[in-house]
């Protein structure tokens, strides 16, 4: 099931994208895709009345806005270095244990809407990730095995960067992941069901049509199940939370002479069974 939100930013109506491409309209379900439907079994209801033939078909422009698949993120939380490939070509060690950071829940924006470069930053960067939302709470799980039963679905993140801001700036990753605008989500929330193994998941992104990363979930260090077992030990997880799980090789700081992101550049993520987003880049 791929669920989205359509409409201006602050007044999306959710829906079911039919396979087809029909969007059935939500709001006899609920109001919006909200951490509290997610907690609360929203999903099944979803799925019973999809089934059920209960939703009813919308009609909506082909150029519909389309915004983050769940309205606030209850937090975000990001994995650093998690594809091998992309630790070499930053020239760091490979990680022993997951590298953990965090970025504002408000720098989430719909999958293509506009990327702003922020004030003082000559150094933006991009990164497509497979990003996990949770569906139930999560605290110290037994196993990675048991990760699953708390994943509500899957979508595409962009995770941007500052570069300057991350590095230069005291060396605080949060302080140049959380500018307004630096985490495109969506186009869907694909749940689980549909995503039987999240690591056989080709990401790609290019700019201007150029292929900057490509890559497969295979390359990542630490798999999704494993991430979502090892967050749950230090922190608890939420229905709401977007887990961002790192991005491979490709991003703009790994290049000796690195393209960094300019006004009017055209960013184009895709991952296999979730979608594409298209971000056009523009300044603060």
């Amino acid at each position: 099931m791929r669920l989205a939100r359509i409409g201006g930013a602050g007044q999306e109506r959710p829906v079911v994208v039919a396979g087809d491409g029909t969007l059935l309209d939500l709001a006899s379900v609920t109001a919006d895709i909200t951490a509290d439907f997610l907690g609360d079994g929203g999903l099944a209801r979803a799925a019973d009345a999809m089934a059920g033939g209960t939703l009813v078909p919308i009609e909506a422009p082909a150029d519909v806005r389309l915004g983050p698949p769940i309205r606030r993120p209850t937090k975000i939380l990001c994995i650093g270095l998690n594809y091998a490939q992309h630790a070499a070509e930053t020239g760091a060690d490979l990680p022993t244990e997951p590298v953990l950071f965090t970025k504002a829940a408000n720098a989430v924006v719909g999958p293509n809407d506009t990327v702003l470069i922020p004030r003082g930053c000559v150094k933006l960067d991009h990164e497509v990730e497979l990003a996990v939302i949770v569906g139930a709470p999560g605290r110290y799980l037994d196993s990675p095995e048991h990760a699953r039963d708390i994943v509500a679905g899957y979508a595409i993140s962009n995770d941007v960067s500052a570069r300057d801001f991350q590095v230069e700036r005291g060396g605080q990753w949060v302080k140049g992941k959380s500018a307004e605008t630096f985490n495109p989500l969506g186009p869907w929330l694909v749940t689980g069901e549909d995503v039987p193994d999240p690591q056989s998941l080709e990401l790609t992104l290019s700019v201007n049509g150029v292929v900057r990363q490509h890559s497969t979930t295979a390359d990542m260090i630490f798999d999704v199940m494993h991430l979502v077992w090892y967050l749950s030990q230090f922190l608890v997880l939420e229905p709401g939370d977007v887990i961002n799980t790192g991005t491979p090789a490709g991003v703009a700081m790994g290049f000796e002479d690195p393209p960094w992101l300019h006004e009017g550049d055209v960013m184009e993520l895709a991952i296999t069974g979730l979608g594409a987003q298209r971000q056009v880049v523009g300044r603060a």
